[in-house]
């Protein structure tokens, strides 16, 4: 489904789409907050992240706050906007917590008057500006890169690609993995910043180069350190990372280019079920103990200030990164999808 066609019909219905103008007060996790969620004793977490992290960051929310069950739900971050967006064309109101990977969804979703607009003290003291929406509706729960990542024991060190325009050489011919943008939001932001940066041009060229085609940014972590393929065009950075903390052969590397960053926004919808809960699993993972527990499990990087990289990552601000555009992709996503299933005939 295209995104212009899912918001005609999800503009139909009556999701209270007035225009928010300022954010709300910021609030902190009151013991009120924590007896109301455990009255509705469930939230629904909708997520793009990878399972090997989103379901023990459910785990410690449970154990924190016990009496309170997560159910997450997750898919790619495309496919989770279409699937929100049939979920309210049929009156479903399911999710809670939403976060996803691509960010532009959330400019959608805001228009669509879809987000409950809710600011915590560590949101409002801690996370910076420019990674929260001035109206309170979704902020940023972490950020991720989509670096090019190798298999050392298939690739030698004097064949290590270091650029995107490397991968090119027909010597790279069918050892390439990649995600594809119409399922991961990771990789359609990452589709847009290389497109602009180096031009379509470069696809046109990588699709000659009988390149694996995967859906998620999860899955070229997972093929090279399985050893069907050599080197990964994209992917998940935290993967590549986790995978190496359990010993894999794998290398990533910041492509001379720049390397396409990504920002993962959260927000609470409007019509959460269970909205107490949904609030507080929101605050929790923007506390300095929730932002810790990602950051300790898979190096992504946080937003809160309180809390350091993971010792061994590379900081953020040392690595040289292409600018992201949410408002540019909201209007390109269908474009950009459209293209690559041509160019890659996929």
């Amino acid at each position: 489904m295209q995104r212009r066609t899912i918001l005609k019909a999800a503009a139909l219905l009556p999701l209270g789409a007035r225009v928010v103008s300022a954010a709300p007060p910021p609030e902190a996790i009151t013991p009120a907050l924590i007896e109301a969620a455990k009255k509705e004793g469930k939230v629904s977490y909708y997520t793009a992240m990878d399972l090997s992290v989103a379901e023990p960051l459910a785990k410690a929310f449970e154990a924190k706050f016990g009496g309170i069950k997560v159910a997450v739900e997750r898919t790619g971050a495309e496919r989770l906007f279409n699937r929100l967006a049939q979920e309210a064309a049929s009156n479903i109101r399911r999710a809670d917590v939403v976060n996803s990977s691509d960010a532009a969804h959330f400019i959608t979703w805001k228009r669509e008057g879809w987000l409950a607009p809710y600011v915590t003290v560590d949101i409002a003291e801690n996370v910076p500006a420019d990674q929260r929406d001035p109206d309170g509706t979704f902020v940023n729960q972490r950020t991720h890169l989509s670096p090019i990542a190798y298999n050392s024991s298939l690739v030698k060190p004097e064949d290590t690609p270091r650029s995107f325009a490397d991968l090119l050489d027909p010597k790279y011919a069918g050892k390439l993995v990649k995600g594809h943008p119409g399922y991961s939001g990771t990789i359609m932001t990452a589709t847009h910043q290389i497109a602009r940066e180096i031009g379509w041009g470069y696809f046109e060229k990588l699709a000659k180069q009988r390149v694996l085609q995967v859906q998620s940014a999860t899955e070229p972590p997972k093929k090279i350190e399985a050893g069907e393929r050599a080197i990964a065009v994209d992917g998940s950075d935290y993967l590549f990372w986790m995978a190496r903390e359990r010993g894999a052969p794998i290398e990533i590397v910041q492509p001379a280019e720049g390397t396409p960053q990504i920002s993962n926004p959260m927000t609470v919808f409007k019509a959460a079920p269970n909205p107490n809960a949904a609030r507080l699993m929101f605050a929790w993972i923007m506390s300095a103990e929730g932002q810790a527990f990602i950051v300790n499990l898979s190096g992504q990087y946080p937003a809160n200030r309180q809390v350091r990289a993971k010792a061994g990552r590379p900081p953020l601000a040392s690595i040289k990164t292409l600018r992201e555009d949410p408002a540019e992709v909201e209007k390109m996503a269908d474009e950009i999808k459209a293209k690559y299933q041509r160019t890659f005939k996929v």
